[in-house]
């Protein structure tokens, strides 16, 4: 199994993990494992889409994010609101793991949402079939 394989499969992981913790109301919970989803997904796809290793190693968040913006999105094959649906995931996950605040259980349920329909996009754009 490939690198990318295996972080799709962590993908798939973390986002059935946000829709069990959703399901028992732990909304902070299940934004974080939303995010991951959706950043291990967007690893893998930098990974697939042959970008430089330092590109899909990017030592921060906002490093990977940036990368896939410029390598994937901006000039496609990934839509710009796709782009903006993995920031806004990085934004809600650093407020359900780092703020007093919690996140409405309405935000949180669209997040999980939006990581699944990432990660199906990624999947897709790579003809990868869903272990």
């Amino acid at each position: 199994m490939s690198e990318a394989d295996a972080l799709l499969n962590k993908a798939d992981r973390a986002c059935a993990s946000a829709r069990v913790l959703l399901d028992l109301g732990d909304v902070d919970g299940a934004c974080n494992r939303a995010y991951y989803a959706m950043f291990d997904a967007a690893r893998a796809a930098l990974m697939l889409s042959g970008a430089p290793e330092e590109v899909y190693r990017a030592k921060t968040h906002s490093g990977l994010i940036t990368a896939f913006s410029l390598h994937l999105v901006k000039d496609g094959p990934v839509p710009r609101e796709m782009g903006r649906l993995l920031k806004q995931a990085e934004e809600i996950r650093l407020i359900s793991d780092y703020q007093g605040d919690s996140v409405e259980m309405a935000d949180a349920q669209a997040l999980v949402d939006q990581a699944a329909a990432f990660l199906a996009l990624i999947r897709g754009l790579f003809l990868l079939p869903r272990n």
